[in-house]
């Protein structure tokens, strides 16, 4: 299965994109033709940038605050439930409303760990907004990543809620966020159980791990 964070030419880009995905890049001019997805994100962005350009927020002894504020930003603007239940698939009809409740909160940390580690390392990617597709209550906001090595290109799909929309899915470089951790879920419930994804997602969280779940 291919991962995004695969080892190629461009990994020193991709290794800090979960920085950049949550808005921790410098912007580029805005697309003439950018509405209120492109706006939605663009906003999530200012303030992750406001954060972690906090004087006293980069004081020792503020880490874990700077990260739960950042969390609380990003959890926002992204729409968890919706992502679990696209990445879990056809398990997610089978589940009460307690299991679901219970595996978003262990997809939601999971992400949390990946793009935590990843936010403290990040060095100056830039984003650039392309274009933006709207269909019904669905769209997707086209950017681009760029470095001095390498471009990556980065799509946010998003979703209405109410009069907001949020990030359902992430697709960095060709590859889908959400399908890239269902076909790692799939592979364990094909060969496994429901209950065995379940402790190996509760096992990386509380060892505060990212990565593939099927990984130690």
């Amino acid at each position: 299965m291919r991962h995004v964070n695969r080892n190629d030419s461009r990994g020193c880009v991709i290794a800090s994109v979960f920085a950049v995905v949550l808005g921790c890049g410098a912007v580029g001019p805005a697309a003439v033709w950018a509405g209120a997805p492109t706006d939605a994100v663009k906003s999530t962005v200012t303030q992750v940038i406001k954060t972690l350009e906090d004087a006293e927020l980069k004081k020792p002894g503020k880490a874990d605050e700077r990260r739960r504020t950042l969390e609380t930003i990003i959890g926002e603007r992204f729409n968890y439930t919706e992502m679990g239940k696209r990445a879990l698939g056809a398990q997610w009809a089978k589940l009460q409303d307690r299991e679901r409740k219970e595996f978003v909160d262990l997809f939601q940390r999971l992400l949390s760990s990946s793009y935590a580690d990843k936010i403290e390392g990040y060095t100056g990617e830039q984003v650039s907004y392309l274009s933006e597709r709207k269909e019904d209550n669905y769209a997707e906001v086209r950017t681009k990543v760029s470095s001095g090595k390498a471009e990556i290109p980065l799509d946010y799909r998003l979703i209405s809620n109410s009069d907001d929309w949020r990030v359902y899915d992430i697709v960095i470089d060709g590859v889908s966020l959400v399908k890239n951790y269902r076909g790692q879920f799939e592979k364990i419930l094909r060969e496994s159980s429901y209950s065995d994804l379940v402790d190996k997602l509760r096992q990386k969280v509380d060892k505060g791990k990212s990565g593939p779940v099927e990984g130690k």
